[in-house]
Order: structure tokens, then sequence, then C-alpha cells
């Protein structure tokens, strides 16, 4: 059964909005209950033609640290399609295009917090153009093997949710 909506407002907090509901319960019970409305995204696994995985060594002030992490990015309106941002992404935040592109379907990061949906691809055939980082973005690209980057996330050092979502959904694809 679904939850009944009595009320909703939106709170907009710099570039997320948070929504807030009053809502009944199907058990007659009611309470608020509030989430992050959050655009949708892609995340990529970018394979360069002698098989390494293109990372991304990503500052990120909310952890205060450097990230190990794979493309990815939010869509814009104006993106026709998740695959048509995934595109845009791998070239703006790694300088390479794809000529293959692979689905891996989508997933939700965070269902009990976020409305955000996340489309994943890998991306393979690639071919080196420009880097177009955005002011806040502080990338280092790295290229690491298959074995590295099971490594990575085996030690717990490659902690991208999307990102471990994308490599898992490509094994069990490949496999």
């Amino acid at each position: 059964m679904t939850w009944k909506v009595n009320k909703s407002t939106n709170q907009k907090v710099d570039r997320f909005e948070v929504k807030v509901e009053d809502v009944t319960l199907p058990n007659g019970e009611e309470k608020t209950f509030s989430y992050v409305q959050f655009a949708k995204g892609v995340c990529i696994l970018p394979i360069t033609n002698d098989h390494q995985v293109l990372c991304l060594k990503q500052y990120r002030h909310s952890l205060g640290s450097w990230q190990w992490e794979l493309p990815a990015g939010a869509i814009d309106a104006a993106d026709a399609s998740p695959l048509e941002t995934a595109k845009r992404e791998l070239e703006e935040e790694t300088g390479y295009v794809a000529e293959h592109w692979l689905e891996l379907g989508s997933f939700y990061p965070s269902p009990g917090s976020t409305s955000e949906e996340i489309f994943l691809f890998a991306a393979a055939g690639l071919t080196a153009t420009q880097q177009q980082l955005e002011s806040s973005e502080q990338i280092k690209l790295q290229s690491v093997s298959m074995d590295e980057l099971k490594t990575l996330i085996s030690d717990g050092e490659f902690n991208h949710g999307a990102g471990l979502a994308a490599v898992l959904r490509y094994k069990f694809k490949t496999d």
C-alpha cells in the first residue's frame, strides 16, 4: 500500500531541494516525511583499448579528502537522454570520447533519503580529446588495470557508490 500525501512543500537549499510531506500511513498514523529531491544522474566505467579503467581522483569538499571515482554527473533538463549525458560527462571529466557504449541499467543509491536514480554505462573504443572541467572540479585522471581497481575496492580505498555499482553490473553482465 502507498502512503497518502496530505501536504507537500519544497525547500530549496543551494543546489538541493528538500521535499517535506505530511503523510498518512496505511495503518492510519500521520507522520512527516522528508527527503532530498535529486536530479537523475549517470556513471561511466571507461575501458581503454589496452583494458585499463580510467578512474578519477577527485577532491570532495563534503568529505575533505581526495576520492577514487568513476566519471559521473547529473542529467540536465537540456540533455536528451542518460546516454547523451554519459557521453558529455565522459568527455568533460576525462577528455575522452567513446565509440562503444554498454547500458548497465540504473539503481537508487539511497532510496530512504533521496529520489536520486543513477544510470550506469560502460564505455570502450576511447579516443583522447580535451578535458573540460568545471571551476569547482579538481580531478586527476588515473589509468588502472581491472586487477588494481579490484584491489582498490577490496581494500576500501574506492568508495564511490555509483562507481561500485557500475563495476558490479559490468562484471555480472560480462562474466
